[in-house]
């Protein structure tokens, strides 16, 4: 996460791209990952990260502060990644995102940032 982050900063679409898992297909949305770049990067915080029993998804619940055409702006996602093996290397790839802020949850349910507290005594 870190890494994507980073490579936004610095302007590094390619880097970008390669982050994302082959089923995403990013190459048909490098324009927007070339308009994104553009911004201003302000600073990344990292509420949450999880990785599930299977070792094999990670999630990565975040803030990125950034402006764009004098305005700011924050970025609040949680990114789930997927964990392959590359010429006998493991890789983290981006699959998706939700928006904390689109999430539905009961007050009891368990908090979808992946904390393994309820809903109402963690994020509702």
């Amino acid at each position: 996460m870190r890494a994507r982050y980073a490579a936004h900063e610095l302007g590094l679409v390619d880097f970008v791209v390669s982050t994302y898992h082959p089923s995403c297909q990013a190459e048909q949305h490098r324009q927007g990952i070339e308009d994104s770049i553009k911004s201003d990067w302000l600073g990344l915080q990292v509420i949450n990260s999880s990785i599930d029993e299977s070792g094999k998804q990670g999630y990565v619940e975040f803030k990125a502060h950034y402006s764009d055409q004098g305005q700011q702006f924050c970025l609040h996602e949680k990114s789930r990644f997927l964990l392959e093996n590359v010429n006998n290397k493991p890789l983290w790839f981006y699959i998706d995102g939700v928006f904390p802020g689109t999430i539905k949850a009961g007050r009891n349910d368990p908090c979808p940032c992946g904390s393994g507290k309820k809903f109402k005594k963690c994020c509702g």
